[in-house]
């Protein structure tokens, strides 16, 4: 080989490890800006800082902390962003590229790196039967993690390109609604005016009884009522679909004579209770009706029975279980998705979840071991296995024990501290505003008083950064 072709192979060779090196990258597929509560907090600090300038006769300093508050930063949050390609989850703005440079490297993640999606749904407004939900979603994965809120069309776009790519055992219960039934307004309007449910002030005054009946068949999963033809159960899981679109929008009334007419020609079927203990629970929840909540654990009850053969329901319905505090029913359901599937990874991580409540630490390694043995994909068996390793290492080093239990004590103390100065500070601000129509001389004290609040409370911030993170065990002798 001459010097010719090797320089030729080495240039090949390099081109290769540029192109490992940065795999991409595909066409933008969707973008979210992030939660801006950070930069809601910066600028409320700002905006306090500028008060107590003001008061100092600081009038230009002042003006440049409020310009940076009201001026700055919201352009700086509207710029921040998270952006997918199909491929990669990536932060971008002038924020994140200043962390660049400081730190070296790019947040970003790839779809087959992420180990866990939690979303968690916050109740807004309730207003003539229907309630407006706001969704937050958390994605972790290889130390990295990304934060989103609804709020409009692009959340639903990034819900429907990111989310089916993701591996199902990596999204909780919430998530997977999202996923299936998230969709947009007009075309759930246009889908529900197909359908002829009926107007919303009829829905609200319809009783809310309906009576889940039917008798299972052996062998068979779904079995109609006697006379359903099969454009009737078509029909039936349309309504079905329709009624989990409508619950996810906080449609509560509509979503309830959809389940009704599913259930009534597939009154056995395992899902579609289960949807509809959902339903249950969530109306229950916004209405604070006790006999609801009671009729939604018994729908949830009654599908656990009737999925006795379908193990990634089993594993949802113990989910359940558990997000609703029955231990007992949330462990029968994962043993027997287990004892159907036993590398049922949803179903191995929800009994480790119960072992560390009853603080059987034993039990939790045994599980998140068998589910990183169970979890099919590198990143869930990663995660499992570390998940393993950290809870071994408690039950195995005292000392090592011993310190995670103060680090998540002073983490609690922290966490409350944190609420307590943001009261203190919010109504020692109030009563400055109040003092000089009432004593000048309160003044002063009612500022200093929310200024020391103040500054505990961003204390209290770096603290729960700090004390967030697993402490590294020390090397034993």
């Amino acid at each position: 080989m001459n010097n010719a072709e090797q320089i030729e192979n080495l240039q090949a060779l390099a081109e290769v490890a540029r192109q490992r090196e940065q795999p991409r990258r595909g066409e933008r597929l969707a973008s979210v800006r992030v939660s801006p509560g950070a930069y809601l907090a910066a600028a409320s600090v700002l905006t306090f800082s500028s008060a107590l300038l003001i008061r100092s006769q600081q009038d230009l300093y002042a003006l440049v902390a409020l310009s940076v508050a009201w001026l700055l930063l919201p352009v700086l949050a509207f710029a921040d962003r998270i952006e997918f390609d199909g491929e990669f989850l990536t932060r971008r703005g002038p924020v994140p590229f200043i962390q660049r440079l400081i730190s070296g490297r790019r947040k970003e993640l790839s779809v087959a790196e992420l180990e866990k999606v939690d979303t968690h749904a916050l109740r807004t407004l309730r207003r003539r039967g229907r309630v407006r939900y706001r969704y937050r979603t958390q994605i972790i994965g290889r130390g990295a993690e990304f934060v989103f809120a609804s709020g409009g069309r692009r959340y639903r776009e990034m819900a429907r390109h990111l989310f089916p790519r993701i591996e199902p055992a990596k999204l909780d219960l919430k998530t997977l609604e999202l996923r299936d039934y998230l969709c947009e307004p007009k075309m759930l309007d246009d889908e529900l005016e197909g359908l002829h449910l009926g107007s919303i002030d009829v829905l609200n005054e319809a009783g809310m009884e309906f009576k889940l009946g039917g008798r299972k068949r052996e062998g068979s999963r779904d079995v109609p009522v006697t006379g359903v033809t099969l454009l009737d159960n078509e029909r039936a899981v349309l309504l079905g679909s329709l009624g989990n679109k409508l619950r996810i929008a906080g449609r509560f009334a509509e979503a309830r004579e959809a389940f009704r007419r599913a259930l009534t020609a597939l009154p056995t079927d395992a899902r579609l209770i289960f949807d509809f203990a959902r339903l249950l629970r969530s109306q229950a929840s916004s209405m604070s009706d006790a006999k609801l909540l009671a009729r939604s654990q018994a729908a949830l009850r009654l599908s656990a029975r009737r999925a006795g053969d379908q193990p990634d329901l089993l594993a949802l319905v113990g989910e359940s279980f558990l997000e609703w505090g029955d231990t007992t029913r949330a462990q029968s359901s994962f043993r027997k998705a287990i004892e159907l599937d036993p590398a049922n990874f949803r179903a191995r991580m929800g009994l480790a979840s119960l072992a560390l409540r009853e603080g059987k630490l034993a039990h939790v390694i045994h599980q998140y071991r068998d589910a990183a043995r169970a979890g099919f994909e590198k990143a869930l068996a990663n995660y499992a296995r570390r998940e393993a390793d950290y809870y071994a290492r408690l039950n195995d080093d005292d000392v090592y024990l011993v310190s995670e239990l103060r680090r998540i004590n002073w983490l609690q103390h922290t966490l409350r501290l944190r609420r307590l100065t943001a009261r203190v500070t919010n109504v020692s601000i109030l009563a400055a505003l109040i003092a000089p129509y009432v004593d000048e001389s309160l003044v002063a004290l009612c500022w200093s008083l929310a200024t020391s609040s103040l500054v505990a409370w961003i204390l209290s911030l770096f603290g729960i950064q700090i004390l967030s993170k697993r402490r590294r065990p020390q090397p034993q002798d």
